[in-house]
């Protein structure tokens, strides 16, 4: 008589994914009152905007589905999606983008996977993508923070990476009144509200710590090492932490479950993977931040990722 096969037992979480979806929201919250401050509160229609279209559009794609209602909508993962889709895109951007963007995200890259938990991609930073690469020049600008005789202009990453391209040394541009004492004059005021609703998020253990770890090491380390090489080049380290998108992706994007790596080595090298393409990108390429380069490149590496980090079952090939 052979075996009865081995079946390992599935534990409840403890958690719901609504609950989890309403955590995520309050972490997210702190950020994006002090964001409102920064920015004016045209950031509350793009908000608004996004939210609206991600519920309708999660409504509509059930419908054609034929699969209940009530259950996604209420789930709040689809506003998770808004929340984050209106953070990265700019308040002098026009609505419609919110509304495009968040259309696809949740059309595209979430239904068309198969909804919730099978998507490849994570659906905000693809929606940010899919309407940058569409429209670069109506993102492109960002409203001044406070104190800041401008009214708009480029962000501090992108000013640098403008600067740079100009042959200027970050001596020169960092005279600019765009510059606070580590990073861009408000950016670097973000940087602790995101790493506030980050670490409340790790020790309500709702996200796994060797991601955001492994992401803000690896972007500070190769950071480090080219502003060591030559400081006139390349930006600190802390600059990059304290600037763009670092730790809003880090904790609140690169730790999605559905489209992270699930194993632990597998996320210590997801989690490096998009800190080193997003220092790459700021550095090199035709975008100031490219936090959300990283995040859907590394998407894509997941499966092969877990597939190489699995465990090995003694006395097994697989």
């Amino acid at each position: 008589m052979s075996a009865a096969p081995v079946s390992s037992p599935h534990l409840h979480a403890g958690t719901s994914v609504a609950a989890l979806m309403r955590e995520v929201l309050a972490a997210l919250a702190p950020g994006l009152l002090l964001s409102c401050w920064l920015f004016g509160p045209r950031l509350l229609l793009h908000l608004a905007v996004a939210s609206l279209t991600a519920l309708a559009c999660e409504a509509l794609a059930l419908r054609l589905r034929g699969l209940p209602l009530r259950p996604a909508l209420t789930d709040g993962s689809a506003l998770v999606t808004a929340w984050l889709l209106a953070l990265c895109i700019s308040p002098l951007a026009d609505w419609w983008l919110s509304a495009a963007g968040a259309a696809f995200a949740i059309l595209v890259v979430k239904h068309c996977y198969g909804g919730l938990g099978r998507n490849l991609f994570n659906p905000a930073m693809a929606g940010y993508v899919f309407v940058l690469l569409c429209f670069p020049v109506r993102l492109s600008l960002w409203p001044a923070a406070p104190g800041l005789d401008t009214v708009s202009g480029a962000t501090p990453l992108g000013y640098v990476q403008s600067g740079l391209a100009g042959m200027a040394t970050l001596e020169e541009l960092r005279a600019a009144p765009v510059f606070g004492a580590v990073g861009g004059r408000g950016w670097e005021w973000l940087a602790p509200a995101w790493l506030a609703g980050g670490c409340w998020l790790l020790a309500r253990r709702l996200i796994d710590w060797r991601i955001p770890a492994a992401m803000l090491l690896a972007l500070f380390c190769v950071a480090a090492l080219f502003y060591l090489y030559d400081d006139q080049r390349h930006a600190s380290p802390w600059f990059h932490l304290a600037s763009g998108g670092a730790l809003l992706g880090a904790f609140f994007v690169a730790t999605d479950p559905a489209t992270s790596a699930t194993t632990a080595w597998g996320r210590v090298l997801y989690g490096a993977g998009i800190g080193l393409l997003a220092w790459s990108v700021r550095r090199f390429g035709g975008f100031p931040d490219g936090v959300a380069f990283a995040v859907l490149i590394m998407n894509a590496a997941v499966p092969l990722i877990d597939r190489i980090t699995r465990p090995r079952v003694l006395g097994t090939s697989a």
